[in-house]
């Protein structure tokens, strides 16, 4: 088995790991470190991984100057509770970047929303309609 670890630069990464737990529904928890936490669901997989920006070498989370965040990136969970999830959002941010419709591809409902540091994050139903 293989896994993907998702990891992104935010400012702050208390206030990233807060706002993404209540955006996905998850229990609130404390992240390891100021520069590091893991979003991790019930089963333990690993959903997203949050890093502060300049606190280590990499050197694509240096600074966010080099480029817009999340720029040739897409944050994109699926959900199994995707009404919730909309609720949630509508009371963590101002407007929706995107208002929920019907993906013909995928024949799922989506939205999206920015997070604080300004990434694009897609929420899907899991199941189609």
């Amino acid at each position: 088995m293989k896994r993907l670890w998702t990891i992104i630069a935010v400012a702050d990464v208390a206030r990233s790991f807060a706002w993404y737990q209540s955006l996905l529904g998850l229990p609130p928890s404390q992240p390891a470190h100021d520069h590091f936490g893991q979003l991790v669901d019930a089963d333990g997989t690993v959903l997203l991984c949050l890093h502060r920006w300049q606190a280590h070498d990499p050197p694509t989370l240096a600074t966010p100057a080099h480029a817009e965040p999340g720029n040739g990136l897409l944050l994109f969970f699926r959900v199994d509770d995707f009404d919730q999830a909309l609720q949630r959002a509508l009371r963590q941010v101002a407007a929706l970047a995107l208002a929920p419709a019907l993906n013909p591809g995928t024949g799922t409902l989506e939205f999206a929303v920015r997070d604080p540091d300004g990434y694009y994050v897609m929420i899907s139903a899991q199941d189609a309609i």
